[in-house]
């Protein structure tokens, strides 16, 4: 009867034990949710909304939102158009929903090759005492360039015979990404080495290697797994600082083309006009700062979840 009463806390996953201590991090839950319903809003809304973002309606330009004949009962309103239209006719609201899967997608795929470099960077010179002086002053080197000039740069050098090679979108996406995630590798690089550094002088590590472990198998299976939560962490910040980083690069004109929108494109074109109508900035900024600001509270929550002392009390 004692086995069978204490099997569900032998069974218990310790990834209930980081759900609970997480969730006791309420802005933390609050930017998860966030963060569900703005991707979910990107993805499913346009199977919803079926407006063509790039559809121009010259008769309906120029459209305010629907809430503003609350103070305007003069407003040229819509609802067909509830966020109103841009100087062209299209629809904000279509333009904010593909904006954001654009955003959302360079910012995932940037993140990712950036957690991958810098992991892959953090571990070798860890572990292997010869690599550590070689890449963490190669590190050093790319933490010391101004970074912003630099991706102007590659921008600039890059994007004609990208675009050329894979097409206007799909050759400013690969550049965008990989300008990116080549330049924001370095913090994840130096946590991922300290941990690494710290976990050779465990027990575990220790017994491993006295039994004849190869390295790759130590790496896999004893360092890794070990490296795992600054790693989510590092994940998390990546996201929101590639999303900044992409809207800054479309603000200055280097993102996307015209004609296919991301939030920070939208914010740029916006900008000539913000005093006549505020909205059209309102919107597309938002998007960027309740996303990142969402992200910056996961990755505070993941930390905490994460820190084994902190999960225990």
């Amino acid at each position: 009867m004692t086995d069978a009463t204490q099997q569900p806390d032998r069974v218990r996953s310790q990834w209930w034990d980081i759900w609970d201590q997480f969730k006791t991090h309420r802005g933390a839950v609050i930017g998860l949710g966030f963060l569900i319903f703005i991707t979910l809003f990107v993805l499913l809304g346009p199977l919803l909304w079926q407006v063509d973002p790039g559809k121009l309606d010259i008769r309906n330009k120029d459209m305010r939102p629907i809430y503003t004949i609350l103070w305007d009962s003069e407003a040229k309103v819509s609802w067909a158009k509830p966020l109103g239209s841009d100087n062209l006719g299209r629809d904000i609201l279509a333009n904010l929903m593909q904006g954001g899967r654009i955003s959302m997608a360079v910012g995932w795929t940037a993140m990712l090759l950036s957690v991958i470099l810098g992991t892959l960077i953090g571990v070798l010179a860890g572990y292997f005492k010869r690599l550590d002086g070689l890449l963490m002053r190669f590190t050093d080197l790319v933490l010391a360039l101004p970074l912003l000039p630099l991706l102007l740069v590659m921008m600039l050098l890059f994007r004609d015979s990208l675009r050329a090679t894979f097409g206007p979108e799909n050759g400013i996406f690969i550049l965008i990404v990989v300008a990116i995630g080549i330049t924001s590798w370095m913090q994840t690089a130096r946590i991922v080495r300290g941990d690494v550094l710290a976990l050779k002088e465990r027990e575990f590590v220790l017994a491993a290697r006295s039994i004849g472990t190869p390295s790759r198998r130590m790496i896999t299976r004893h360092i890794l797994p070990n490296v795992l939560s600054p790693i989510m962490v590092s994940a998390t910040l990546g996201l929101a600082t590639a999303i900044i980083t992409e809207s800054a690069l479309s603000f200055l004109g280097l993102g996307f083309p015209s004609d296919f929108p991301t939030w920070g494109k939208i914010l740029f074109d916006s900008v000539d006009r913000m005093t006549n109508y505020p909205e059209r900035v309102i919107w597309p900024g938002l998007c960027i700062s309740l996303t990142v600001l969402a992200v910056n509270y996961i990755g505070d929550g993941l930390r905490d979840a994460l820190d084994p002392r902190i999960r225990g009390q």
